[in-house]
C-alpha cells in the first residue's frame, strides 16, 4: 500500500486529487517531482490502468528520473494483457511523445514511417544550401537568425507575431522552399514533431480519437514553459475527459524568446473554470534568508499567481553582495572565496556554483579557473555529440536509415575522400532541386549519372552500391536481431578506412586517439536498444533518442568534484550549497533589449530562478566596469539589487571595492596555502 504520510498537507491533496482539471501551483524547491511521482503511483493504488496514464514533462532527464521514481512506487505485480511486460504509465517529452503518435499515423500526412528528425545542426545545414541559391552574391545573412525566424513563423497563427524585419522577410520567402527540402529528405525538424500532430488531430478525428482513448488521465509537468502547439495537443486530448493535472511555477516562467506562453499556465480558468488551484509553499531547499529575499523581488511583477515560499531550514546567513572595480577582479575574487571554501570550510568544488546572465561572461571566469588551478564544468561547451567525428558517424547512421536524407549524405559523400568533389556534389544538389528528389535519388539516375566523368560517375555509383549493400541487413523483416549493431557498424568503418582517415588527418597522434576513441564508446551504446525490434527499428530508435536527447551531455558531465559554471537559464530546475551570481549590472540583468522588447518582468523572473538555486549561501556581485571589445565600459549595478530587502543583505567595503570578509579570508587562505606548501 502506497504509503503517503511523508507528504505536508497541500502534497499530500495535490496527490489525492485525481480527477477534473488540477493546477499544481509549484514553487522553487517545493517537492514538485515527488508530488507527481506519488500522484502517479496513487492514480495506479486507486485502480487506475497504468496505460491510461500520461506524463509529460521538457527534458529526458525529467522524464527518466520520474520513470525511475514511479517504478519504485508502483507495485510491479500488473501485467498487460498478453501477460508479458508490466503495465507503466507513458512518462515522456512532449517531442517524444509526438515521435510515438507519428510513428503510426504520419503516413495519413504523406510522409514515410522511417522519417528521420532534424536537430538544430541539420536543419542549419539545410538553411544555408537554400541560401546559398536565393541571396544575392557577397550577401552576408546569419543562417541562425533566419532558422529562429522560420520556428517562429512556424508556431504562431501565420508568422504574425514574428518580427518584421529582413531575416523575417527572407525567412518567409525561403520557408516554403525549407519545408520542401526537408519533405524530399522524409525529414521533419522539431517544430514539425508538434505541428504534424496538430494536423494528424485536426484533419484525422479518428487519429485523436485513439489517442484521447489511450490517455484518459493526463499530467504535464513545468506548464509555464509550454508554447502555443504544446497547448492545443495537451487541450485535445483532454477536451473530453477533463481529467488534466498540470503542474508549474508562473514565477519560473523564463522561455518566451522561445515561444513560452506564460499565459497558458496563467488563465487556465479561461478554459477549465472548474480547474483546483493547489499551492505548494513549504521550501525543502533553501534558508528562509535567500527565499525571503526571492519573495522580495518576484512580488514586482504584477501579473503573477500569489504565493509565499517558506522553510523549516532556519534564517542561515545574510546575502554577501560585492562590488568590483572590473570583471577581472570579480573573477579573481570569487575564486579566491570558493578556494577559501574549499581549504577552510571543507566546501567541495561540486558544492559550488557561478550563474551569470550571458555565455561571454564565462571568459573572465574560466581564466581565473584555471589560474588557480580550480577543476570546473561549463555547462553549454562543446556537447560530445556536435563533435566532427560523431557527427559523421551519425550521418552515416542516419543515410542507412534513410538514404534520402540530403543534410547526413552532403555530409559524408567524401568523408572520407573517395573522388566526390564540392563541385560534384553541387551539381548533384542542382540536380535533385531540378527534379524535385532526394539527391540519393539523383545519384540512381542514370540521366543525372552521365553527364559526369566517368572519375566523378564511377564515385557517385560506387557510393550508391555501398550505402545500399551495408543498408540491406537492415531492412530484413525478422524481429530477431541480425547482428550486433555494434559489429556492423565497427565492419563499415572498417571498410570505408574512417580510423585511418582521422590518423591522417589529425595534426597529433593523440587528438587522432581521442576521436577514435570517442566513436568507439559511442559504438558500445548502438546496442542498448530492445533485442525484441528489428535491426533497422533498433537503429532508428538508437537515432531517435541522440536527437532528441539535447541534455545528455550535460548530464554525462556532471560528476566529478568541480565548480559549475552555468548560465541563469540553463540552471533552472538544479540547486547548489553555495550560489555565485556574478555581473549583476543594468544591461546584463535586466538585460539591454529588456525594455524595448517589453520583457522586464521576464528579467525579473530570470533573477528570481537564479536565487533560488542557492540552498545555504548566496554572493551577489557587480563590477563598476567590464570589459567589451577589448575596452573597458562603465557599468551601473542592476535596478532589481534594489528590491532586496536592506535586512538581508550583507554590503561589502565600498571604500576598498573588496568585500571585507575576502580581505580576512584571503590572509587565512595565504596562511592555509604556505601550510600546505
Amino acid at each position: 500500500m502506497l504509503n503517503l504520510g511523508s507528504l505536508n498537507p497541500q502534497q499530500r491533496l495535490a496527490v489525492e486529487t485525481l480527477h477534473g482539471p488540477v493546477l499544481i501551483l509549484a514553487g522553487a524547491g517545493t517537492g514538485k517531482t515527488r508530488v507527481i511521482t506519488y500522484r502517479v503511483a496513487h492514480m495506479v493504488a486507486s485502480g487506475i490502468s497504468p496505460e491510461q496514464i500520461l506524463g509529460v514533462t521538457f527534458t529526458n532527464k525529467a522524464a527518466r528520473e520520474m520513470q525511475e521514481r514511479v517504478r519504485k512506487l508502483i507495485p510491479r505485480g500488473q501485467k498487460s494483457v498478453d501477460g508479458e511486460k508490466p503495465l507503466r504509465p507513458t512518462i515522456c517529452t512532449f517531442h517524444s511523445l509526438c515521435v510515438r503518435i507519428l510513428r503510426q499515423h504520419i503516413e495519413k500526412l504523406g510522409y514515410k514511417r522511417n522519417f528521420v528528425i532534424y536537430d538544430q545542426s541539420e536543419q542549419l545545414s539545410a538553411v544555408k544550401k537554400i541560401l546559398s541559391h536565393v541571396s544575392a552574391k557577397g550577401e552576408k545573412i546569419d543562417a541562425g537568425v533566419i532558422l529562429a525566424r522560420l520556428s517562429k513563423i512556424k508556431n504562431t497563427a501565420d508568422g504574425a507575431s514574428a518580427p518584421t524585419d529582413n531575416e523575417t522577410a527572407v525567412a518567409r520567402h525561403i520557408g516554403p522552399r525549407y519545408e520542401s527540402a526537408l519533405r524530399a529528405c522524409n525529414a521533419v525538424d522539431f517544430d514539425d514533431l508538434l505541428l504534424l500532430v496538430l494536423r494528424l488531430f485536426t484533419e484525422y478525428p479518428e487519429t485523436l480519437e485513439v489517442c484521447r482513448a489511450k490517455y484518459r488521465y493526463v499530467m504535464v509537468d513545468e506548464y509555464q514553459d509550454t508554447n502555443a502547439a504544446q497547448f492545443n495537443i495537451v487541450h485535445a486530448l483532454t477536451r473530453e475527459h477533463r481529467n488534466l493535472c498540470v503542474v508549474g511555477d508562473d514565477d519560473q516562467s523564463i522561455y518566451g524568446w522561445r515561444g513560452a506562453e506564460i499565459s497558458n499556465l496563467l488563465d487556465m480558468e479561461k478554459h477549465y473554470p472548474d480547474v483546483k488551484i493547489i499551492k505548494l509553499e513549504q521550501n525543502y531547499r533553501s534558508t528562509n534568508t535567500i527565499l525571503n529575499a526571492a519573495n522580495a523581488v518576484i512580488k514586482h511583477n504584477v501579473r503573477r499567481r500569489g504565493k509565499q515560499l517558506w522553510s523549516r531550514n532556519g534564517h542561515g546567513p545574510k546575502i554577501s553582495l560585492h562590488t568590483f572595480k572590473d570583471d577581472e577582479e570579480e573573477a579573481r575574487t570569487i575564486v579566491e572565496l570558493i578556494e577559501y571554501g574549499r581549504m577552510a570550510k571543507r566546501i567541495p568544488w561540486s558544492a559550488q556554483a557561478i550563474l551569470f546572465r550571458t555565455n561571454i561572461q564565462s571568459r573572465p571566469l574560466e581564466t581565473a579557473l584555471r589560474q588557480g588551478q580550480v577543476r570546473y564544468h561549463l555547462i553549454g561547451g562543446q556537447s560530445f555529440f556536435d563533435r566532427r567525428e560523431i557527427r559523421d558517424f551519425l550521418a552515416y547512421l542516419k543515410i542507412f536509415v534513410n538514404p534520402n536524407d540530403d543534410v547526413s549524405l552532403l555530409r559524408i559523400a567524401n568523408v572520407p575522400a573517395r573522388g566526390l568533389s564540392d563541385v560534384t556534389m553541387e551539381r548533384l544538389l542542382g540536380a535533385s532541386h531540378e527534379r524535385k528528389c532526394s539527391v540519393f535519388t539523383a545519384m540512381k539516375n542514370p540521366a543525372v549519372t552521365t553527364t559526369f566523368q566517368s572519375q566523378a560517375r564511377n564515385s557517385i555509383e560506387s557510393l550508391v552500391e555501398f550505402v545500399e549493400r551495408t543498408r540491406h541487413p537492415l531492412e530484413s523483416l525478422d524481429t530477431q536481431p541480425l547482428v550486433l549493431l555494434s559489429s556492423w557498424a565497427d565492419r563499415f568503418l572498417d571498410e570505408i578506412g574512417y580510423f585511418g582517415e582521422l590518423r591522417r588527418s589529425e595534426k597529433t597522434p593523440e587528438s587522432a586517439e581521442s576521436r577514435i576513441r570517442n566513436i568507439k564508446d559511442l559504438l558500445v551504446t548502438l546496442d542498448s536498444q530492445p533485442s525484441s525490434l528489428s535491426a533497422h527499428d533498433r537503429l532508428q530508435s538508437f537515432l531517435e533518442e541522440i536527437t532528441l536527447d539535447t541534455e545528455r551531455e550535460e548530464e554525462k558531465t556532471e560528476a566529478g568534484d568541480a565548480v559549475t559554471l552555468i548560465t541563469m537559464h540553463s540552471c533552472k530546475g538544479l540547486e547548489f550549497p553555495h550560489v555565485y551570481i556574478v555581473g549583476m549590472e543594468e544591461g546584463l540583468l535586466p538585460h539591454s533589449r529588456s525594455k524595448e522588447e517589453g520583457t522586464l518582468d521576464e528579467e525579473r523572473r530570470l533573477f528570481y530562478v537564479a536565487l533560488t538555486r542557492a540552498m545555504q549561501t548566496l554572493t551577489i556581485s557587480h563590477c563598476a566596469s567590464r570589459k567589451k571589445y577589448g575596452q573597458g565600459m562603465p557599468c551601473h549595478p542592476s535596478s532589481f539589487l534594489r528590491d532586496l530587502p536592506a535586512e538581508l543583505v550583507e554590503h561589502a567595503d565600498e571604500m576598498a571595492k573588496k568585500p571585507v570578509s575576502a580581505e580576512s579570508g584571503r590572509d587565512q587562505f595565504a596562511a592555509i596555502r604556505a601550510a600546505l606548501g
